[in-house]
């Protein structure tokens, strides 16, 4: 097999880079894209092997330039996350989740338009969304619409795209940044109570959720599906 070219979206810490990393290491030539030039800089550094793009996923002119660049690219993973969307529903900041969906659900449609016409027939799509679409935990209803717009993408663009194959990946709690904002303490004592209450009892790394979503990738028979790992969140009460 030729050797393969993906790009990650979000590729510049959490789930994107652990995949990003993985990828390269299967023998891809990966090309990642963030905001933040920090972080971009940072890892020319520490993965000089991987090619960074500062580029932002919701604009549109942006992301064609990159795609461009790039050219021809056989997997897609699209990793843009974002913090907001969580509050009981009597609460809700309306703006905060209109922001939660432009940070992330945008940025979605606009780079697989952006990306499409470079993607080889045989490429792929992998899109990250999260297990709060599938679970009934009361302060998520928000959050739980919004990649549950994510998800629901995905059947559609599969026979749409077709033979382009279109995948999603739902994890759970991840040890990422994207926990940061927490107190050290409050995240390890959290982390600790929820990793009791797992099936798997142990919250996922990154690396996790990474070899997930390279499955969903490069697995030529997959396609339309959503894959859940969350260490079995699904099957217990975390609210």
């Amino acid at each position: 097999m030729s050797q393969r070219t993906a790009l990650v979206v979000g590729g510049t810490s959490g789930i994107g880079l652990a995949t990003a990393r993985l990828l390269y290491a299967r023998g891809a030539t990966v090309h990642i894209a963030g905001r933040s030039k920090e972080r971009l800089d940072a890892l020319a550094i520490t993965d000089a092997e991987l090619v960074g793009h500062r580029a932002d996923a919701g604009n549109p002119d942006e992301m064609s330039a990159l795609a461009e660049a790039t050219g021809s690219i056989d997997w897609l993973v699209l990793a843009a996350s974002g913090s907001e969307g969580l509050g009981p529903v009597a609460d809700l900041d309306l703006p905060m989740l209109r922001r939660a969906f432009e940070a992330k659900f945008w940025p979605h449609v606009t780079t697989i338009q952006a990306v499409l016409p470079h993607l080889t027939p045989d490429g792929s799509i992998t899109l990250l969304s999260a297990i709060t679409a599938r679970t009934g935990m009361p302060g998520t209803a928000g959050i739980a619409a919004l990649n549950g717009a994510v998800e629901a993408l995905v059947k559609p663009l599969a026979a749409e795209l077709a033979p382009i194959r279109v995948n999603a990946v739902s994890p759970g709690l991840v040890d990422t940044p994207w926990w940061n904002s927490l107190p050290e303490d409050a995240k390890r004592e959290y982390f600790a109570q929820t990793a009791a209450t797992l099936p798997v009892r142990h919250i996922a790394s990154a690396q996790e959720i990474a070899e997930v979503v390279a499955l969903a990738a490069t697995n030529a028979n997959l396609t339309g599906t959503i894959i859940e790992t969350d260490g079995g969140a699904r099957l217990v009460s975390l609210g």
